[in-house]
């Protein structure tokens, strides 16, 4: 039997690294067991669904790299599937039409709240003949006794009594079908071997398999992941930071980082904590996933983003650059390059969007702060950056090495320390305090730029220290 497992988000909103965590161990198992991976868009929810989260839910998948042999097929695209099959049940007897008001059924939920009663519906039409007109919805005629058993990979068995399920709506009154009735069809229809989805679907799960067993169909195994939550401890939410999976990409970390960080909330293998893509579909088991919720900890997934940064591809992180640097609005059309950049700032920077904002002054102008010039330039420093300025000027073989060489030999010519030269060109070039040591700097930066950057702040420094 070919192994076949889903991932069937709802375009609502962003995608959550919740449901990215979801996607990866759906993905890691169909890989692991040489299956197939389907992309479902449940997108009956025309209310609240958009085509903006449509993409969204695309394009965090193939950031990620979480390919899927299949789809993505949308449910809005096969509603008559859905009629041909709550026809079939009607027929059957296995379903039945509701015509009980709004009213009604809010009367009947205040009585049994008044009465510390479930709430339940009542079964009020389930064996009605008496001809109705107006408004219906369609209900499942669920078993009323016996109970649900099934096996679940992660938690072991689950048991449910019937008595507890009422007859859940799987056709509203506008024709459209429900969630449980949906998915339902979709798993039967797409072969669905394995169902690894959040555990807030654990309560779905025996009213799917009761349907299921109406349409005798074979239930797939289900696999239920606990959720992730907070620091705090707390159910994960905007409060905590980034939650959607792009948000992530925006503040600048790697997906290899992202997949690795994710995969750690709630699996384990000994005490490794990083994985590469082929390591994760040999080691991955779903049965070693764990029963409690994960927290999430971002130094952790900065740790493990500047690993990637320091060790991945240098020529597949240089494109993730770009992508950051053209949010900027930087034209990376000229030297020096991203790699370049990357070997430079991959010690200092933990984020590509740190690493981004750190070296727009290689790209772009920079501004030059009379306060920073008046807290680091004295009249007295005047003839010695002039000096390294015009030795820079004529040095033919412009590295790091002859740089620096410079430098040194500028400072002891006026009895100076290297760093009374290295912070007033730093700020002369960069245009703050903080970046790679200077030599390196400017070797990037690159003779023309560096000596026109030099003039320009030796003019500026005359020009507020006279």
């Amino acid at each position: 039997m070919t192994v076949v497992t889903r991932f069937a988000p709802s375009p609502t909103g962003f995608l959550h690294i919740g449901g990215a965590r979801t996607a990866l161990y759906c993905w890691l198992f169909a890989r692991k067991m040489q299956g197939q991976f389907i992309l479902r868009i449940e997108d009956t929810d025309t209310e609240r669904g958009t085509p903006e989260s449509v993409q969204a839910i695309l394009d965090a998948m193939q950031w990620l790299n979480l390919d899927y042999d299949t789809g993505p097929f949308y449910q809005t695209k096969r509603l008559e599937r859905y009629q041909e099959t709550a026809a079939l049940l009607l027929a059957e007897n296995k379903a039945y039409r509701c015509f009980c008001s709004k009213e009604r059924l809010e009367k009947l939920r205040e009585q049994q709240m008044a009465n510390k009663e479930k709430p339940r519906y009542d079964e009020h039409c389930r064996e009605s003949n008496h001809p109705a007109e107006g408004s219906f919805v369609i209900r499942f005629k669920n078993p009323k006794e016996g109970t649900v058993q099934f096996h679940d990979l992660i938690r072991g068995t689950l048991i449910f009594n019937n008595a507890e399920l009422d007859d859940l709506i799987i056709v509203r009154s506008d024709g459209m079908p429900t969630y449980n009735f949906t998915v339902v069809v979709d798993d039967w229809d797409m072969k669905i071997t394995d169902v690894i989805r959040g555990d807030d679907h654990i309560n779905n799960t025996p009213r799917q398999i009761n349907i299921l067993h109406a349409l005798g169909a074979t239930p797939p195994r289900y696999a239920h992941v606990p959720m992730i939550l907070g620091p705090d401890g707390k159910r994960l939410s905007k409060r905590h930071g980034a939650v959607g999976v792009m948000q992530y990409r925006e503040d600048g970390f790697l997906p290899e980082a992202l997949l690795n960080y994710l995969v750690r909330l709630g699996w384990s293998h000994g005490d490794e904590e990083i994985f590469s893509r082929e390591e994760l579909i040999q080691l991955f088991d779903i049965k070693n996933v764990h029963k409690a919720a994960a927290a999430i900890n971002p130094d952790k997934l900065l740790w493990l983003n500047q690993h990637y940064i320091k060790t991945g591809n240098k020529e597949q992180i240089a494109a993730e650059l770009a992508w950051h640097m053209q949010r900027l609005g930087i034209d990376i059309g000229h030297e020096p390059s991203l790699i370049d950049i990357l070997h430079l700032q991959q010690d200092r920077c933990k984020t590509l969007r740190e690493m981004a904002e750190k070296s727009l002054y290689f790209y772009s102008e920079i501004t030059l702060s009379d306060d920073l010039i008046k807290q680091h330039v004295t009249v007295a420093l005047l003839p010695a950056l002039q000096a390294i300025t015009d030795a820079l000027s004529i040095l033919t073989n412009w590295q790091k090495e002859s740089i620096h060489a410079t430098m040194t030999a500028t400072a002891d010519q006026f009895q100076l320390k290297l760093g009374k030269i290295a912070q007033p060109l730093r700020i002369a070039v960069t245009g703050g305090t903080v970046s790679p040591s200077i030599d390196a700097t400017l070797a990037l930066l690159g003779k023309k730029n560096t000596i026109g950057r030099l003039k320009q702040f030796l003019i500026k420094i005359n020009a507020i220290l006279h």
